[in-house]
């Protein structure tokens, strides 16, 4: 046990849990400024003192339309994992998912969003993945010049066009979202 002021007596464990968790977030944070750096070095990671984790904290902390945050779903396809960056404020269309990939959409539990992306859930983005997946984009996202992607943690982002995010990525564009009213 260690003693600490604001949190009283602290077990070890937890101790080597945090820095784990800390660790873990550093290094997704850095494999994304190394892929930017090799791939797009004018492009900026904006970090945030607050989290960005869900759509509504990055819109509130970005000064963005929660459509313009590109969040960023996991997904089994079958025996793959593949990516789906869509606007912030849309859903999964499980009709028009089904005929687009020929099966249901299944999302990744946590544990499997890390160990496929490295990446924590809330800052899960398309790049510094530590394996090639395929990645789709959404066209929810072309209603706007600038989307706002995660960027490897759950208080960073960056801004780039829709265009250049499908571009930079090598994704597909795909209509898997439902219908905005």
């Amino acid at each position: 046990m260690l003693s600490c002021p604001s949190k009283g007596l602290i077990r070890i464990e937890h101790l080597f849990d945090a820095l784990g968790t800390l660790n873990h977030h550093c290094m997704s944070l850095q494999s994304v400024r190394a892929f930017l750096a090799e791939h797009a070095p004018d492009l900026e990671i904006v970090e945030k003192s607050t989290s960005t984790a869900t759509v509504a904290e990055a819109a509130e902390a970005h000064g963005v339309q929660p459509g313009q945050i590109a969040k960023t779903l996991s997904l089994w396809l079958k025996d793959d994992v593949v990516l789906v960056v869509l606007g912030g404020d849309a859903k999964i269309d499980n009709q028009k998912f089904k005929a687009q990939f020929k099966t249901k959409a299944k999302m990744l539990n946590g544990d499997e969003v890390a160990e496929w992306t490295s990446h924590p859930v809330g800052g899960v983005c398309p790049f510094g993945l530590p394996r090639a997946l395929r990645v789709f984009v959404d066209v929810t996202l072309k209603k706007f010049d600038v989307v706002l992607p995660a960027a490897g943690a759950t208080n960073a982002a960056l801004r780039i066009a829709p265009d250049r995010l499908a571009r930079l990525v090598d994704a597909a564009w795909v209509d898997v979202a439902q219908e905005r009213p």
